[in-house]
């Protein structure tokens, strides 16, 4: 059984950055994809990125040059780099996984979610 754990989220000013982790129990070798989901408060879950196995990725249109996604299979992590951000980047952000090398989502398995919250 495929676990996630996150880690990585808080508050921080608008124009910080934050890492979000992401852990991985068991093998990645049969989570071709994976990605970062983010749901605030009365909205829908929506992409924030993803990537596969093969390199590539995509993000989210209010995420494309802010944040980066990466993958290290050495380390059964993912994670999420996120410079300047801003007040609606505040959401509970989850890590994604399951199997395939498209780059549609979202696969099965979920983390339980960090919240990060972005605020002066």
């Amino acid at each position: 059984q495929v676990q996630l754990v996150e880690s990585g989220g808080g508050l921080v000013q608008p124009g910080g950055s934050l890492n979000l982790s992401c852990v991985v129990s068991g093998s990645m070798f049969d989570l071709g994809r994976m990605g970062w989901y983010r749901q605030a408060p009365g909205k829908q879950r929506e992409l924030v990125a993803a990537t596969t196995n093969l390199g590539r990725t995509v993000y989210g249109d209010s995420t494309k040059g802010r944040f980066t996604i990466s993958r290290d299979n050495a380390k059964n992590a993912l994670y999420l780099q996120m410079n300047d951000l801003k007040p609606e980047d505040t959401a509970v952000y989850y890590c994604n996984a399951g199997p395939g090398t498209t780059l549609t989502g979202p696969r099965p398995y979920w983390g339980q979610g960090t919240q990060v919250t972005v605020s002066s």
